[in-house]
């Protein structure tokens, strides 16, 4: 299985009579785009602006980020939701580097959360970065809280491959391609010459109503832990519809460019033999966290694994899925590194997981959620920055009279992701 990612850079977003790009240049049909995605009923009313790094801008709250990408070959764009249940991981695919699609409006679970565009919010999101297609998508009384996710995911998911279908006939050379090979396992596992056999446990977080993560469409909660190619998660087979705290949310975008799928290829055959994904889901209960980390050793085992890295999504309940996962795939003599993120007070002084085993020792964090920092006011709100006292992080007297803003990261997107998508980590002392 090989997939090619071919990058075009983008330069500039516009609206403009057509979707295309030209000299870096991405236009987008504003009206095309908007009859796209409104076609919903429990859509009340959209709005679609763009936003660029720099601007006197704040978005908020934040449901979905997802990079605008073309099939050119090999299946369709984000399987079981824009494109038929067919398999992706292989062929080419386009990216649209440098061009994001955020969706808003109205918040979903609380746990939704900041972008700021500039000032020192920005220097904690990575979407401070990219040119944002930001969509505010208000809906009609009544529309239930697993609902109005639904619509947001969707309408997402559709505006990203609407966006993306502009790379197909760019009007401008690929400026970077990308080979990434994944061999049949028995193939894989026989090649390491001599290199220590690696996979990757990456959790999913799926602990319920608005905690969910989808596989190929598919409810994580509803799946057992099972191998998936590493292409196939870079290829869009992996969606987020989850409302956990913004922080440490995984948005489609970081599915889409996972850093440790990333990592694990730059080192492969010459420090390592990566040899794939097993996908685990976080669950509530004892009974089912002890099946899925059981069924997560024996998959490590059963491939011969002599190394795993395990990135957490979420923090609290999730620290006993990662701890027991850890913890068993060390009895089965498969060396464990952690991923995570701390909660360990606004002093860094508490214990910064729920759970802890002798057998992690080995973790890696991505910084402390319960820093606070103040957000000075913006010269325009996308969103509703009404929220900011009740969302994850903010607290009565978040938001200020002048429009200032004061919360724990944990409120910033992305600000201690456990992929490591991030600047932040702890440091001894």
């Amino acid at each position: 299985m090989e997939l090619q990612l071919e990058k075009i850079f983008i330069k500039e977003v516009k609206f403009g009579q057509e979707n295309r790009i030209a000299d870096g240049v991405l236009t987008i049909n504003r009206e095309g785009l908007l009859e796209k995605v409104r076609d919903d009923h429990r859509i009340a009313c959209l709005d679609l602006e763009i936003v660029r790094p720099g601007d006197d801008v704040r978005i908020m709250p934040v449901k979905d980020v997802i990079e605008p990408r073309c099939k050119i070959s090999g299946g369709e764009m984000f399987p079981g939701f824009t494109g038929d249940d067919d398999t992706v991981g292989s062929g080419i695919t386009r990216v649209l580097s440098g061009a994001a699609v955020v969706t808003t409006g109205k918040v979903v679970g609380f746990q939704e959360g900041i972008i700021d565009m500039q000032g020192p919010g920005a220097d904690y999101t990575p979407f401070s970065r990219t040119i944002n297609i930001v969509i505010t998508c208000e809906v009609k009384e009544g529309v239930k809280q697993h609902v109005h996710e639904e619509v947001l995911r969707l309408l997402g998911l559709t505006a990203a491959n609407y966006i993306g279908e502009a790379a197909r006939e760019a009007e401008q050379e690929v400026e970077e391609v990308r080979k990434y090979e994944h061999k049949p396992l028995l193939e894989a596992c026989s090649l390491n010459g001599g290199l220590p056999i690696v996979g990757y446990v990456y959790m999913l977080q799926s602990q319920g109503l608005l905690h969910d993560t989808y596989v190929y469409g598919v409810d994580a909660k509803e799946i057992l832990p099972t191998l998936i190619s590493p292409t196939e998660v870079m290829d869009g087979a992996i969606v987020s519809g989850n409302c956990v705290s913004a922080c440490d949310k995984n948005t489609t975008y970081f599915h889409q460019n996972n850093p440790i799928i990333e990592e694990l290829y730059e080192k492969h055959g010459r420090d390592l033999n990566f040899v794939g994904v097993i996908i685990t889901n976080e669950n509530v209960t004892l009974a089912d966290k002890e099946r899925s980390s059981s069924f997560t050793a024996r998959l490590a085992e059963k491939i011969g694994l002599e190394a795993a890295i395990v990135s957490e999504e979420g923090f609290g309940n999730p620290d006993a899925d990662l701890i027991m996962n850890c913890r068993k795939l060390e009895e089965r003599g498969v060396r464990t590194v952690l991923v995570t993120d701390e909660f360990a007070g606004r002093d860094g002084a508490s214990q910064s997981l729920a759970d802890s085993a002798p057998e992690a020792d080995a973790v890696i964090s991505s910084g402390n959620a319960n820093e606070v920092i103040e957000l000075p006011a913006l010269g325009r709100v996308i969103g509703h920055d009404r929220y900011a006292d009740s969302i994850a992080g903010g607290f009565s007297g978040s938001l200020k009279d002048d429009g200032s803003i004061e919360v724990e990261l944990q409120a910033i997107i992305g600000a201690t992701n456990e992929l490591g998508f991030n600047r932040l980590t702890a440091r001894e002392f």
